[in-house]
């Protein structure tokens, strides 16, 4: 392996590494704990 494909990989598991920690958080923040969808709730439930 070359320097160059070395430097692929590598770049290619921080892509990976990032991208899945973005989506992750944007589902983390778009659910609630009991799994319902934060911007669909009524105004009263989001007060519980």
């Amino acid at each position: 392996m070359s320097f160059g494909d070395i430097l692929y990989v590598i770049a290619m598991f921080i892509f990976v590494y990032i991208t899945f920690g973005i989506v992750r958080n944007y589902y983390k923040n778009k659910f609630d704990d009991e799994g319902r969808r934060i911007d669909m709730l009524d105004d009263e439930d989001k007060l519980d």
